[in-house]
């Protein structure tokens, strides 16, 4: 099977890190608790968090290869909704306050494999990111070179990958990274008008591409 052509792999992977970078509830509960519980732990949940994403690949693959083979028109539609989708996320993002304040997590006894498992669950039943994936891995998937599950499935994994070394990334200096977003509060506010731009540029493209 064919591999992603060079030009959509760079240009996803691109907007893949800016999103993930994005003050969320993910990577500010990777810091909280990198920063109260050591850097195995926080570095566990970023892994599980990460992981989760492959769930999502797999539901994304199976619906949108079935939706291109069963009509086209129908996926034209899943491309506007999706599109319609990222704007508004992209404009909730412009908007905010850019809060990324980074606090303690609770102490607990739980282990570093709990935690990668709590991570791994609790992104893999949100619906904000089943929603998510489905707007923003279509974006990228080009019909005219075929096979729509193996390059959704090519995406995901990519998507899941960078995450993960962004995720073990922040787990390992949440400390530091921590206390700096603390002292530095205005980082997460153009860290999210970052993000939102990208999100509504993402989506105004799904819109108005055929």
């Amino acid at each position: 099977m064919m591999l992603l052509a060079p030009e959509q792999f760079f240009g996803f992977l691109s907007a893949a890190i800016l999103i993930t970078l994005s003050p969320g509830p993910d990577n500010l509960m990777v810091l909280s608790i990198g920063a109260s519980r050591g850097r195995k732990m926080g570095m566990a949940f970023g892994l599980g968090c990460a992981f989760g994403c492959l769930s999502h690949t797999l539901l994304a693959a199976l619906g949108v290869s079935a939706l291109i083979a069963a009509s086209p028109s129908a996926f034209m539609v899943l491309k506007i909704l999706g599109g319609l989708y990222l704007v508004r996320m992209g404009w909730q993002a412009l908007r905010s306050r850019g809060s990324a304040h980074v606090k303690a997590a609770a102490q607990s006894g739980e282990t570093a494999f709990h935690l990668f498992g709590k991570g791994l669950v609790a992104n893999a039943i949100n619906p904000k990111v089943v929603m998510f994936f489905l707007a923003f891995l279509p974006q990228f998937v080009v019909v005219a070179r075929g096979a729509a599950a193996w390059q959704i499935a090519q995406l995901g994994v990519t998507f899941t990958l960078q995450a993960a070394v962004l995720f073990g990334t922040l787990g390992y200096f949440a400390g530091h990274i921590g206390q700096w977003l603390n002292r530095h509060e205005r980082a997460g506010l153009w860290l999210d008008r970052i993000a939102g731009t990208i999100f509504v540029g993402l989506g105004l493209r799904l819109i108005v591409s055929r």
